[in-house]
């Protein structure tokens, strides 16, 4: 373990109980809904009252700001170049959580080096923006950037659909998080079904080959129906939770919201919560101490 690392683990053995929440959204392959997953939920959670944080960390194809229809004039790519901080380049987003967007069509985001992951560590460590629950909206497929958000989470969220190639390649992510990183436990989403026993069967078909093959505990949080609110809210470039709030989507994603909340947060770290998210933790303690003071 390398000094950078070492020092993350120290932070971390440090935590207390008052933590942020962090939750990778991922899905091994594109077009599961992933996104709209991850911003329909960070909606419900803001409208919980929690201050919720989207950082998203498909670096070089960045998509959130465009589903949203936003504005973006700095991204992740100016604070990792050192033009502005982290907290100036957060932008609003519906039901007034805050987004971290990332750039669009630039490859070296894509393949950060060692030093640039130091700086996103030292940008998180930086900021003074106040956060109950991060989420980590990764980039499709199984690249090393994917892996390293996925395993500095407390939670992983996998999301799939009723496709072969869906349930195969979120079975090689949870492969690869379980044998390289220890990482055992993982939260499904099954997305666009057509009824809830047709999310449990899909949640059966990926549990029977992890339980054969690998050493992992899978837990289904959740079955959001296929909705055609869903589409036209994205032409709309709105969420759905927002646009149709009484859609069977939207129930479901303020359901899945509800049982977010109680996950818990612990108070002693795993050996995979690493990478960054330890610097924003004791940022945000280091905050409140000092209010306290």
């Amino acid at each position: 373990m390398n000094k950078a690392m070492s020092d993350q683990a120290s932070g971390l053995r440090m935590m207390k109980s008052n933590k942020v929440k962090v939750i990778t959204v991922t899905g091994g392959k594109g077009g599961v809904g992933k996104t709209n997953v991850t911003l329909n939920l960070a909606a419900s959670l803001a409208a919980q009252g929690k201050r919720v944080l989207v950082l998203d960390a498909d670096l070089g194809l960045a998509n959130v700001d465009v589903l949203l229809g936003l504005r973006v004039e700095k991204n992740l790519s100016h604070v990792l170049s050192g033009e502005c901080t982290l907290d100036e380049v957060i932008i609003e987003g519906p039901q007034g959580f805050m987004i971290v967007p990332a750039t669009s069509g630039t490859k070296s985001m894509v393949e950060l080096s060692p030093a640039e992951h130091i700086g996103l560590i030292r940008a998180f460590s930086d900021m003074k923006t106040q956060v109950d629950v991060l989420l980590v909206d990764t980039a499709a497929g199984i690249s090393d950037m994917v892996l390293s958000f996925a395993k500095a989470a407390q939670d992983i969220v996998v999301v799939v659909c009723d496709e072969p190639t869906s349930i195969t390649d979120a079975y090689a992510l949870i492969k690869l998080l379980s044998a390289q990183y220890g990482v055992f436990h993982f939260k499904i989403v099954a997305n666009m079904v057509r009824s809830l026993r047709e999310g449990q069967e899909l949640f059966s078909k990926l549990t029977r080959v992890t339980d054969r093959f690998l050493d992992t505990a899978l837990e289904l949080v959740a079955c959001i129906p296929y909705d055609n609110n869903v589409r036209q809210a994205v032409r709309k470039q709105r969420l759905v939770v927002e646009a149709f709030p009484k859609s069977p989507s939207s129930l479901a994603f303020r359901a899945l919201s509800s049982k977010a909340v109680t996950w818990p947060v612990p108070n002693q770290p795993g050996g995979h919560l690493e990478f960054f998210i330890e610097k924003l933790l004791d940022n945000n303690d280091a905050v409140k101490e000092n209010v306290s003071d």
